[in-house]
């Protein structure tokens, strides 16, 4: 009995909100992963949206995903992240698993142009942070399963917008989307798209 107290005592710990702060604010962050301030930014618009099935294109090492996947846990949903980097897969499934996140939060591996067309069933939350040239096919895979009402963010819209002008035309002209334009970080000087689903 002690042990499965023990047991349980150490899960509680990974949920703890002092627990995933101190893991939040000590992530070795690369260069890969979204900043702090987006980062909570994003965590704020799945909670406020009350989202329940979303979708990250590019994971890195996870930082993002265990953001947004307080957001979902909270509300009682999942998140899909993609990762076609099989070593930072496997390091966005271990950091999800160290702040007991595993079960909210689901790692794929592989090219999102081909993981993408095999989720099922409609999404409300997109986000997108992988290769910018690609930005217009990621949405236009997932854009027949995103429900009315759906949010859509897109990191680098400023420093790289020439990487993805064809996605910005598309969305920004789109009679389908109310967009705007952010910067939620100082940090890297950029912004992101969010774009709300008519």
């Amino acid at each position: 009995m002690a042990c499965a107290a023990a047991s349980d005592a150490g899960a509680a710990d990974k949920t703890s909100i002092e627990f995933r702060d101190r893991f939040i604010a000590e992530f070795q962050r690369t260069g890969l992963n979204t900043t702090p301030g987006d980062a909570m930014m994003l965590r704020i618009l799945v909670e406020a949206k009350g989202a329940k099935r979303g979708v990250e294109v590019g994971a890195a090492s996870g930082f993002g995903a265990v953001n947004m996947g307080i957001g979902f846990e909270r509300t009682g949903g999942h998140l899909y992240t993609l990762e076609i980097d099989p070593k930072r897969a496997d390091d966005t499934r271990a950091n999800l698993a160290k702040v007991g996140l595993e079960k909210t939060v689901t790692c794929i591996t592989g090219d999102a142009l081909k993981t993408l067309a095999s989720l099922e069933g409609e999404f409300d939350f997109l986000f997108i942070d992988a290769a910018k040239e690609q930005y217009l096919g990621y949405l236009k895979i997932m854009e027949p399963k995103l429900k009315p009402g759906s949010v859509v963010v897109a990191d680098n819209v400023i420093k790289l917008a020439k990487n993805m002008r064809d996605f910005l035309d598309y969305i920004e002209s789109s009679p389908d989307y109310e967009t705007v334009t952010i910067m939620a970080s100082e940090e890297k000087g950029d912004g992101m798209l969010i774009a709300y689903k008519r």
